[in-house]
């Protein structure tokens, strides 16, 4: 068993690891590949680019395209316009950090990377993805998330953990797919808007293996 790292060791780990002062400058520089096109596996196309001031109908239309059971995670109420008038016009990619995929003249997949400023999980982002229910099947969700584990990367952050219902199956095996395993898994630990119970799924991804970052310490 892995020995238990004292407090002072594990804040000089996380310390040594904290997202960069410049964290501004990192992520236009990561930023900077977008706009590009994109091709799926099975030929379908798309741009990815990031959210814009004027996305602010398209976006909206975009969340309320997806069924209710999947916005379980979303702690917005996404049939308020001023929600989206906010997002759009206060973009703050150093907290949360939009990617879309459009096509066919509209918003047809969002990536977000939640990233903490400050505390004991500065070091962990949070991603999320969703797609159009016209969209599916086109490898979507894997294209977002392997844009933003680099993005990640680009960020200093360490970990990322990613968050789902049990019943979100095709999203968990595409996440999986990219790398992330199951941290946590508990039965009828969440509630939809309709009060019905589901499971809560907690996957995560080390982007610094546990070995490079026990040697920030040494």
């Amino acid at each position: 068993m892995r020995a238990r790292i004292p407090s002072p060791l594990l804040n000089f780990c996380f310390s040594a690891i904290a997202v960069p002062d410049n964290l501004r400058t990192v992520i236009d520089s990561a930023l900077e590949k977008f706009p590009c096109d994109v091709e799926s596996s099975d030929g379908f196309r798309c741009t990815l680019r990031t959210l814009q001031p004027n996305d602010e109908q398209q976006f909206q239309e975009f969340f309320l395209a997806i069924p209710e059971d999947e916005r379980l995670f979303i702690k917005h109420r996404v049939t308020e316009r001023a929600v989206f008038h906010q997002w759009c016009q206060e973009i703050d990619c150093e907290s949360n950090l939009s990617l879309l995929a459009y096509g066919e003249n509209r918003i047809i997949a969002d990536g977000t990377l939640h990233q903490r400023q400050g505390g004991w999980k500065r070091h962990i982002g949070l991603i999320s993805a969703l797609v159009h229910p016209a969209y599916r099947g086109h490898g979507l969700v894997s294209i977002l998330t392997q844009e933003l584990i680099e993005i990640s990367t680009h960020c200093g952050l360490s970990r990322l953990e990613a968050e789902f219902s049990g019943d979100r199956i095709p999203d968990i095996r595409a996440f999986s797919d990219a790398g992330f395993r199951e941290l946590v898994r508990l039965p009828r630990y969440v509630r939809d808007i309709h009060g019905n119970p589901h499971d809560y799924v907690l996957l995560g991804l080390n982007l610094i293996p546990d070995d490079d970052l026990l040697a920030a310490a040494d």
